[in-house]
């Protein structure tokens, strides 16, 4: 806590805190909306099955709307990659130094995810004897927050480029990106959905180009900024979704013709937009706010573990289950009814205390200084191909069939992609700092 409190105190007056408060709010709404529209049951054969609810509460599909703030942290993430990146090159660094020194700060803490889920499946298999698809189930589970990292770093490798395209023509870029979104989703509702898959990217790097924007000042906190991109992209969702094809729900439902989050679509966008709106109307009073040390402190402290948080929200889930299932106390109300919203609250208490004792042990990973370039640095196609390999690895795991047998609960390639990836990032951070 103390170091914590260091970095709160040294914190230079040009810092804009709340693009850090952004950061906070949108991962720590991402875990609770996770937690709460989660219900985990007792199939036919007796055996624990874990669903969302969302499919059986269609009030709450609009509630999606205001908890769906994944494009916040995207847009966090444009702002504090270009201050980042034009830092390192005022400091004499270029773009590979900055590569690396940036995906340092998101493999450590994903690595140590990776390397747990993959020990403990070999584990429960090897020494207890495990069921093989089980035990990829759960280890299927604990990386459903990685998904996020194949968008996120894919985008970081990109920044440079994207970059220098933003500070050539500004907000054109976002524009044309959204409409490579909008062609992605004609074509997956014209029963095309592998032309919809280029919405991954595009949708993600239109938001990620929205926080360039902000950053060098082409998004004012004016009027004439401010309600066009809010009444303007809440109204492009009241469209899209009521009059339009496109489902009310900005969480993935199973079930569904097309779905708003996964890839992005437009109505995702429109939220996104009318997301940027509310930010830019709070920003003045938010930075105010955030003047006060206990505020700002207690944003930093969660800034600093914000990875881990993220990455072990599921596993929490899974622990807890895990113990009230072989305790014998697991309640299994049924969605919807009083008992089940009752035991809302108990459950997210139980979640957060657990989540807690997994931060205090794992947070320090991400806490800690890692080797760090601070000179124009060699090893660009290196470093790229390092990341496409973490992608690589990642995606294979995504994509896997959550049942299928494998023995580190990960399928081989993709583990070794994986490590080799961030094996090779980690050497050239390594080279390139002494």
């Amino acid at each position: 806590m103390r170091g914590i409190r260091r970095r709160a105190e040294q914190t230079p007056p040009s810092r804009e805190r709340f693009i850090d408060l952004l950061r906070a709010i949108s991962i720590v709404a991402v875990v609770l909306g996770h937690w709460l529209v989660a219900t985990v049951g007792y199939d036919r054969d007796g055996e624990l099955a874990g669903r969302s609810a969302l499919p059986e509460l269609p009030w709450a599909h609009p509630l999606t709307w205001l908890v769906q703030v994944m494009p916040v942290f995207f847009l966090v993430g444009g702002y504090a990659n270009a201050a980042s990146l034009a830092a390192e090159r005022r400091r004499g660094g270029n773009a590979t130094g900055w590569l690396l020194n940036r995906s340092g700060r998101l493999l450590r803490p994903t690595t140590a995810l990776v390397l747990t889920t993959a020990g403990g499946a070999l584990v429960a298999r090897v020494v207890f004897g495990a069921d093989p698809a089980r035990v990829r189930l759960v280890a299927w589970f604990a990386s459903i927050p990685l998904w996020f990292l194949v968008a996120y770093l894919a985008v970081v490798v990109l920044t440079p480029v994207m970059y220098a395209l933003h500070r050539r023509y500004g907000l054109a870029v976002p524009v044309v990106l959204v409409c490579l979104v909008a062609a992605g989703d004609v074509a997956r509702l014209l029963g095309e959905p592998l032309w919809g898959y280029g919405n991954y990217l595009f949708g993600w790097l239109a938001v990620h180009q929205m926080g360039f924007a902000w950053r060098d000042g082409l998004l004012p906190a004016r009027a004439r900024v401010v309600l066009p991109l809010l009444c303007g992209g809440a109204g492009a969702v009241l469209v899209l979704t009521l009059v339009g094809p496109y489902p009310v729900s900005m969480i993935n439902v199973p079930g569904e013709r097309l779905h708003n989050m996964s890839p992005p679509s437009l109505a995702l966008l429109g939220v996104a937009a009318a997301q940027v709106g509310v930010a830019l109307l709070l920003r003045d009073r938010g930075e105010r706010w955030l003047r006060s040390s206990r505020a700002w402190l207690a944003v930093v402290a969660v800034n600093a573990v914000i990875l881990t948080i993220f990455l072990w929200h599921i596993s929490a889930a899974i622990l807890l289950t895990a113990a009230m299932h072989v305790a014998g106390v697991l309640p299994t109300p049924g969605v919807g009814s009083a008992a089940w919203f009752a035991w809302r609250l108990p459950l997210l208490i139980m979640l957060s205390l657990v989540l807690l004792s997994l931060v205090a042990i794992v947070g320090p990973i991400e806490i800690r200084s890692p080797d760090r370039v601070t000179r124009p640095a060699t090893g660009l196609l290196p470093g790229v191909a390092g990341c496409v390999a973490v992608v690589a690895g990642l995606l294979g795991n995504s994509v896997l069939p959550s049942t299928s047998p494998t023995l580190f609960g990960w399928p081989t390639p993709a583990l070794i992609a994986y490590l080799a990836g961030a094996a090779t990032l980690r050497l050239l951070r390594h080279t390139n700092s002494h």
